[in-house]
């Protein structure tokens, strides 16, 4: 199975395991990561999940060819269908955005590998990436006369600033990892026998806090950078009133008092 799971106290690791297709991702892979994240969001006993590649060579390359090429109907009438019914049909791009999964709980990509065209946009939705000294990153479908399906030059422009974006989009030239953490796109790089030590150390970091609080951080972030000032304090102020009012707040206040380590339930 290329999806393995695994949870370790309250985080998920989720690997993807394809080594002989270098971690490539087939139609039945890519709609089994999707059903895997949800069930993430949805389980309380999680609170961080780590994206990682099996293997010491590659993260993820993208999508599998290995699988029997079919006869897709018209463009449009595959656009316009659930991802799912496209993907039914042959349609597997849009499985690589995972924004209508709606996953508001961290996503820490610990790239092990190169990390490539539909590989990248993985690790570009995720909050947070880390990776090891022998890891690349790059966005090559230029160089085949198309272009990243799923929004990977847009976040890529999100993640570090636009002339790197733009150059590794139009160049389509993989990057080096000190390149990367020089320009931003990871925080930090560690051998490649830490590489899953550090990701679950900063899993672990993020999920001794309040998980409402977390999430919330998260979702603001995504859904309200584009707005003004006054729009965004505004939903600001609507998740800090109804955190005011949880159970987590009231024992992180509580456990200040009684100089303790809080102990958080999500509620």
């Amino acid at each position: 199975m290329a999806i393995q799971f695994k949870i370790i106290e309250h985080v998920a690791v989720i690997t993807l395991d394809a080594q002989p297709s270098n971690n490539a991702l087939t139609i039945s892979d890519l709609m089994h990561l999707r059903k895997t994240l949800v069930a993430c969001q949805d389980d309380e006993q999680i609170r961080v999940i780590v994206l990682t590649g099996a293997g010491d060579r590659v993260f993820c390359c993208g999508a599998s060819q290995r699988e029997p090429s079919r006869v897709l109907p018209g463009f449009v009438a595959g656009a316009l269908k659930s991802r799912e019914t496209e993907a039914e049909e042959g349609g597997y791009a849009r499985l690589f955005d995972l924004s209508d999964l709606e996953i508001w709980k961290p996503v820490i990509a610990a790239v092990n590998g190169a990390c490539l065209g539909g590989g990248f946009e993985l690790a570009l939705q995720c909050d947070l990436r880390i990776a090891a000294d022998t890891a690349t990153f790059g966005l090559p479908e230029v160089r085949g006369a198309t272009i990243p399906a799923a929004g990977g030059v847009q976040y890529l422009l999100r993640a570090v600033p636009a002339a790197h974006a733009m150059k590794m989009a139009l160049t389509g030239e993989p990057i080096s990892v000190q390149e990367a953490l020089r320009i931003g796109l990871i925080i930090d790089v560690v051998p490649q026998d830490r590489l899953m030590s550090a990701a679950l150390n900063l899993a672990e970091r993020i999920a001794a806090n309040g998980p409402l609080a977390v999430q919330s951080i998260k979702q603001l972030a995504v859904q309200t950078a584009h707005l003004t000032p006054r729009d965004f304090v505004i939903q600001a102020h609507l998740h800090w009133g109804l955190l005011r009012d949880s159970q987590d707040h009231s024992e992180g206040r509580l456990a200040q008092v009684e100089q303790r380590t809080p102990r958080y339930i999500g509620a």
